[in-house]
């Protein structure tokens, strides 16, 4: 009996030490963010075995020049350029129609201290990634790197093709293309945790019951090399008239303005009488627009209130957008600045259109929130022979079927 007492016990303490053990392992959010951006993780973290493996090192490799030319092309400049257009960002950004674009949203304003992105797109999960069963880490990679073609590539993503890419295996939705774009960028991920807002904007944690109304989204921390803590606030919900008025996602948003605001491959839904009260509330509430011509229509500035620094070139809208051509635009464009990176559908740098919008305060004098911009270019030189979309050499996985059905 008394053998049988000691041999119970023993077992008890071994289970014990096995469920703190397996506790110890479960890997750290970063961690993950780094494994899945085919960085390495920490030494002692259970995902570091998994590196070992072939798909983890083919993976990882991908992304190292993915991100590279990436960088080299595109995200450098856009934060030189940002460095010399940008004098005094304010600390909120806002990103409508965004997807899980924080590497634009980084890119453009690097200075921000919370970022706020918002689309239709679900947060989704990531479960802990070294529990996964065999094959499946494999699968989970891949289906990142499928989700990520469109924007390595183009600089927006096809939101059909991202739907379907993430829904197919046991990661989903947004949350793991934020852990890429944040580990890519450089940044530590502190913590992750669920939030939903009520009908006044008000924020509910933990799983709180935020009403029926609810907007469902995730509260990220983070630090640069500079260990300045951050946020960013990715929400899943309808930005249409009708949904935002019945939501508080924009009274949650105006106890963060006024803030900055970045619009690219918008799908002309600012253009549309379904979302003027979103648009509206960009106007009032923004120091600062950036946005290629998806955003909001010219014809709503008022030169009262706004000025306006044109980039690159207008070409119009890509066929895909009929009837978005606008003739103020091109006016306004015959006056651009050269510009060395493409954005938007029309990604290509000789093709790429992007307009500032800075807001005068009150009195109507100048704004510290632009450095000063030549007023007088020369004259751009004649359009070029307009291309369809498609991908740099060696950037991205190949597009599969289907078509371009929303884009941002």
């Amino acid at each position: 009996m008394l053998h049988s007492l000691k041999t119970a016990r023993l077992a008890a303490v071994m289970l014990l030490a096995a469920v703190a053990t397996v506790h110890a392992q479960t890997a750290t959010v970063d961690d993950t963010a780094k494994f899945l951006a085919g960085m390495m993780p920490s030494a002692d973290s259970p995902l570091a075995p998994l590196t070992q493996e072939a798909a983890w090192q083919r993976h990882a490799k991908f992304f190292d020049t993915a991100f590279g030319k990436l960088e080299e092309r595109q995200l450098s400049r856009i934060r030189a350029w940002a460095d010399t257009n940008l004098a005094a960002p304010r600390p909120t950004m806002f990103y409508m129609f965004s997807g899980p674009d924080f590497l634009y949203a980084n890119a453009f304003y690097s200075k921000a201290s919370t970022y706020v992105l918002s689309a239709l797109e679900p947060v989704g999960s990531v479960p802990d990634l070294s529990r996964l069963p065999r094959g499946g880490i494999a699968s989970a990679l891949y289906n990142v790197e499928r989700s990520l073609g469109s924007i390595l590539s183009f600089s927006f993503f096809i939101t059909k093709q991202m739907k379907t890419d993430l829904q197919a295996g046991q990661i989903s939705g947004t949350l793991p293309i934020l852990y890429v774009f944040l580990a890519r960028s450089g940044m530590t991920v502190r913590s992750v945790n669920p939030i939903s807002l009520d009908d006044e904007g008000a924020a509910y944690f933990a799983g709180e019951n935020a009403g029926p109304n609810a907007v469902r989204g995730v509260r990220i921390t983070f630090a640069g090399s500079d260990s300045q803590e951050k946020t960013l606030y990715y929400f899943s919900t309808d930005l249409s008239n009708s949904g935002v008025k019945a939501s508080g996602f924009l009274k949650f948003c105006a106890t963060l303005a006024p803030g900055n605001s970045l619009l690219k491959s918008a799908s002309y839904l600012p253009h549309s009488g379904n979302f003027t009260t979103v648009r509206d509330f960009l106007l009032a509430n923004s120091a600062t627009i950036i946005q290629d011509d998806s955003g909001i229509p010219l014809a709503y500035y008022s030169t009262k209130k706004w000025r306006l620094f044109p980039f690159g070139r207008y070409l119009g809208p890509i066929d895909e957008f009929p009837g978005r051509y606008q003739e103020s635009y091109a006016a306004l464009f015959r006056r651009a600045q050269p510009i060395d990176f493409g954005i938007g559908y029309r990604w290509r740098t000789p093709e790429t259109n992007l307009l500032l919008s800075v807001k005068l305060p009150d009195d109507g004098s100048a704004s510290s929130d632009a450095t000063s911009v030549t007023e007088t270019p020369p004259p751009p030189p004649s359009p070029p022979r307009v291309r369809k979309p498609r991908p740099p050499a060696d950037i991205g996985p190949q597009q599969r079927g289907g078509g371009f059905f929303f884009w941002r």
